[in-house]
């Protein structure tokens, strides 16, 4: 899609799913980080033809109608094949994803699973596992979805995944260079632009912005890219 015009991918946009998206110019632009995670590194200037992509994140609402449609299962619903783990125990062999849990104490940051922990029937409709639901949370991101989900969901939509430079092109909503997406500052006026993590990960989360996990699209502000088109 970055290799065509405008209007020659409005042409293009067929599908369930193709109302509130956006339209992203090209552009040469700043893409990583030299002062945050070393996988960011380096910052290096990336250019990248114009693209739509999606207003909002995929939500549990949006999952679910192609769910229905077509009958998916998802990668996190499906029990392990035995024959790939040959000599692993019958009671293993479940559906699962992995969930976080707080650890109690202080844990060492450098293995993941001190706080990303498997738990069985964890899937989308779960998002905790056993007992938990989406039923309240109908605007709030999909989970639990592996790479074939994305795809599946993506070609039924008529849509394609975006790269990671188109992604952090959008992200950024033309501002190039800053901090974070929004700016320099973390939280502008004491106001909060992003679900993220307040105090010590990963033992306790402040909430300081509002939310212990996900929450609704749009409940933070959008940044200047934020005018849909329809079809």
């Amino acid at each position: 899609m970055a290799d065509l015009d405008k209007a020659a991918i409005t042409a293009r946009r067929q599908g369930p799913e193709m109302d509130s998206m956006i339209w992203i110019p090209g552009a040469t632009f700043l893409m990583g980080s030299d002062r945050h995670y070393p996988e960011e590194a380096p910052a290096h200037q990336v250019t990248v033809g114009g693209f739509w992509i999606d207003a909002c994140p995929v939500t549990n609402r949006e999952f679910g109608r192609f769910v229905h449609k077509t009958g998916h299962i998802t990668m996190a619903e499906r029990a392990p094949d035995p024959a790939d783990y040959p000599g692993a125990r019958p009671e293993l062999l479940v559906p699962f994803s992995t969930v976080f849990v707080a650890p109690a104490n202080r844990v060492g940051l450098a293995d993941p699973y001190n706080w990303w922990r498997p738990v069985p029937v964890a899937d989308w409709r779960h998002p905790l596992g056993p007992g938990s639901s989406i039923r309240n949370k109908p605007d709030h991101p999909v989970v639990h979805v592996a790479w074939a989900d994305v795809d599946a969901y993506a070609s039924w939509a008529g849509k394609e995944i975006a790269t990671e430079a188109e992604w952090e092109l959008a992200a950024r909503g033309g501002l190039d260079g800053a901090e974070f997406a929004w700016g320099d500052e973390l939280n502008p006026g004491g106001r909060w632009m992003a679900n993220s993590w307040q105090g010590e990960f990963p033992v306790q989360n402040t909430q300081d912005d509002g939310y212990e996990r996900t929450s609704p699209v749009g409940a933070f502000p959008a940044n200047d890219y934020l005018e849909p088109v329809s079809r």
